[in-house]
């Protein structure tokens, strides 16, 4: 069904694995594609979705190899980040899901942003974030300046942008660009734990979640006291709200259906 990626979807997690390791796992058209039809139909069908890479990068950004046309001309970037790449990062942050990516080796321009899209990012330590622009003229994309700034800070997007310094996965964590580097031996076992994890929570809690937290950045006080009165009041009403108060009263593990 699938060129460019695979998907697999077991225990309620949805894994999309970026597969082109030859380069990288950059970004082709038909990639982008493929990844925004596999993150939507994760949204209806999982609790949880994993974005990881074949091989030994996570993903190295726009593939430049497809950076022109059949008639030679320049690649139309507005153009292609508006059509493809903004379809993809909303479908990616509006997931109604968590949202988890699994990062080994590089993560580069486009592709260390797609990373950072999703709601928690995990890395191996080996792994490293590179806003790679400026080394070919350009300015970040694929939601960079818009995350950068609000997990590590001005200065420091600034510095990481304008020298398009490699940035270490355990420095990426102590920074809070991500939520945590982990040993490379067991990285994979780490990730699928976590995943899973997710997937047996309240789903519908965790969406309340995502919409709170992103939500308090445009919010004052009263609007975000409101705003998690209302999410509170829905997530109140659900059979998970229930079955964790009998769980917990019970004082065993609690089964959330995500409903």
């Amino acid at each position: 069904m699938y060129q460019t990626i695979s998907y697999q979807l077991a225990d309620g997690v949805a894994v999309i694995t970026l597969n082109r390791p030859e380069v990288m796992n950059a970004l082709s058209r038909a990639l982008r594609a493929e990844m925004l039809a596999a993150v939507l139909r994760a949204g209806s069908e999982a609790r949880v979705l994993v974005i990881t890479g074949a091989g030994r990068a996570f993903c190295s950004g726009q593939d430049l190899g497809d950076a022109s046309g059949k008639s030679g001309a320049p690649l139309d970037l507005e153009k292609v980040l508006n059509e493809e790449y903004v379809p993809l990062l909303k479908a990616i942050t509006d997931c109604p899901i968590p949202t988890l990516a699994a990062v080994q080796g590089a993560a580069a321009g486009a592709g260390a942003n797609l990373a950072l899209a999703a709601d928690v990012v995990i890395a191996a330590e080996s792994a490293s974030f590179i806003q790679a622009f400026t080394r070919i003229g350009l300015v970040p994309d694929a939601g960079g300046s818009y995350w950068l700034p609000r997990q590590i800070g001005l200065a420091r997007a600034m510095g990481s942008v304008l020298f398009a310094d490699k940035i270490t996965a355990r420095q990426a964590a102590e920074w809070g660009m991500i939520y945590e580097a982990v040993a490379d031996q067991g990285f994979d076992a780490h990730w699928q734990a976590r995943a899973l994890s997710l997937a047996h929570g309240p789903t519908l809690a965790y969406r309340g979640v995502k919409t709170a937290l992103r939500a308090s950045f445009g919010n004052d006080l009263d609007q975000q006291l409101a705003l998690e009165a209302r999410l509170q009041g829905a997530c109140g009403a659900t059979m998970d709200f229930r079955e964790g108060v009998a769980a917990f009263l019970e004082k065993r593990a609690a089964k959330f259906r995500g409903a």
